[in-house]
């Protein structure tokens, strides 16, 4: 019994060696039977050429026939065909008259038995093979009716044999000439069939192999090159998983990034409670709403790196209590700066996503918004049927985050929403901020825009679809 591991041994591995086996096989097969068909033609044809002669020798020792003076058949001792003059020549005739009279036989017959002759009935004829002392014949009986001169009607039987050896050998030697030159055919093939398959058909193969390879050096980004039809489905699926698979890469080292960007506020908030001495009650529970807020941080992070864009369902989150809770929290974080908090907003505003990214957005927003600003941070929030969902027609949100700080020209607005990218290296950070808001805010279908405050500093404008 062959075990399952064993079998697979016996699989052939290389698509060069299967479609070798594959055109051999089929060669093959075309060739054989072309032989055999070629054959079996040549021998009915050979055989047809010996009947055809050989009823040609009747027709013609008929044509010999002479009378006698009572009108009766006579045959001539000089016959057409030499052959019937030599014994043992391989051409043998006999005439007999239906009576079982032997009326004529000739000289090649010396020596060999006379039963190949079958009485037939004029206009009649047979063939058949006869065997005698080693020898397969073709013999041929044909019936006459020879009338004399009394108006007597007599039958007779005219039977010609030709030996076979001569027919046989024809054929044998036409057959080992056949397959000598389908033998040499079929190798001349298999061989134009293989370097056809090393050098054109598997090329391309050849050519991903070593595109593929390029990509693992680090020499190339993706297969770029020309390919046949068949393998484009292979190669675009191949540059696809090439490209998720930096994609995923890229997501994980920002999400490490925004990570640590997202921890800032919340450790510097507890930073700065100690450093206050505020009391122990009060420094519990700040601790505690602190802590529970990184680990939600880090589960966010930890859900984003996983997942790419929100989810079509969203619960419905107000606004309002996010906010408050940002302000508080960053009026702690800049309580050595006097600045003043506007919220434009109702009681009633909601937004539909996740909550964790609502509070990361606004976060990075407000927190560059406090960390540049003199004295004056407002932010305001309305529904807006120029945001439209992708999924549904809710109308989504847009959020300005205002500040009265130095404000940004407009030649680096673009610049700063590089990630890691800061124009103020004086002032503490990563220049992550508005490059996680602009990630998150994508992967819901919106975008954010950047231009001067009525305040006198910065603007940013958050247009955010529901999900």
């Amino acid at each position: 019994m062959i075990t399952k591991s064993r079998y697979s041994n016996f699989k052939v591995q290389s698509l060069r060696g299967r479609l070798l086996i594959s055109a051999t096989l089929i060669l093959i097969g075309f060739l054989g039977t072309a032989g055999i068909a070629l054959h079996n033609a040549f021998h009915d044809s050979a055989e047809a050429a010996l009947r055809d002669r050989l009823l040609g020798h009747i027709y013609a020792l008929l044509g010999a026939a002479n009378e006698d003076r009572q009108g009766r058949m006579l045959l001539p001792k000089t016959l057409p065909d030499e052959r019937f003059s030599n014994p043992e020549s391989g051409l043998y005739a006999l005439v007999a008259e239906n009576t079982g009279n032997m009326r004529w036989r000739t000289p090649s017959l010396a020596g060999l038995p006379e039963n190949f002759l079958q009485i037939q009935k004029p206009g009649q004829q047979t063939w058949q093979y006869w065997h005698t002392n080693n020898r397969d014949l073709l013999t041929l009986s044909f019936g006459i009716a020879w009338e004399d001169y009394q108006g007597r009607e007599t039958h007779y039987t005219f039977a010609v044999a030709a030996d076979m050896a001569p027919l046989i050998n024809e054929i044998q030697g036409f057959r080992n000439t056949l397959w000598a030159w389908l033998g040499g055919l079929a190798g001349i093939l298999l061989l134009v069939q293989a370097i056809i398959l090393h050098y054109w058909v598997l090329k391309p193969l050849r050519v991903v192999a070593e595109d593929l390879r390029k990509i693992e050096q680090g020499d190339a980004e993706c297969l770029d090159g020309t390919y046949p039809e068949e393998l484009r489905g292979l190669t675009n699926n191949l540059n696809t998983l090439i490209g998720n698979a930096h994609t995923k890469q890229q997501r994980y080292r920002n999400s490490l990034d925004d990570l640590a960007h997202s921890l800032k506020t919340p450790l510097a908030i507890l930073n700065n409670s100690l450093q206050e001495h505020t009391d122990m009650d009060a420094l519990k529970e700040l601790v505690q709403e602190q802590v529970q807020r990184m680990n939600n941080i880090v589960q966010h992070q930890l859900r984003r790196a996983v997942t790419l864009g929100p989810g079509i369902l969203g619960r419905a989150i107000p606004v309002a209590p996010v906010l408050e809770r940002l302000m508080n929290s960053l009026k702690k974080v800049y309580q050595d700066k006097p600045i003043i908090t506007t919220l434009n907003l109702t009681s009633d505003t909601k937004f539909f996503g996740d909550e964790a990214d609502l509070f990361e957005v606004l976060g990075n927003i407000t927190d560059n918004a406090f960390k540049y600003s003199s004295k004056q941070v407002r932010v305001t929030v309305k529904s807006a049927p120029d945001v439209p969902s992708p999924h549904n027609h809710k109308m989504g949100l847009l959020f300005w985050v205002e500040d009265d700080g130095p404000g940004i020209q407009i030649a680096y607005i673009t610049e700063i929403m590089q990630r890691g990218s800061r124009l103020d290296e004086t002032i503490p950070g990563q220049g992550l901020g508005l490059a996680v808001a602009q990630d998150i805010v994508a992967s819901y279908g919106g975008g954010i825009e950047i231009s001067s405050s009525r305040l006198g500093g910065t603007r940013v404008l958050i247009r955010w679809p529901h999900p």
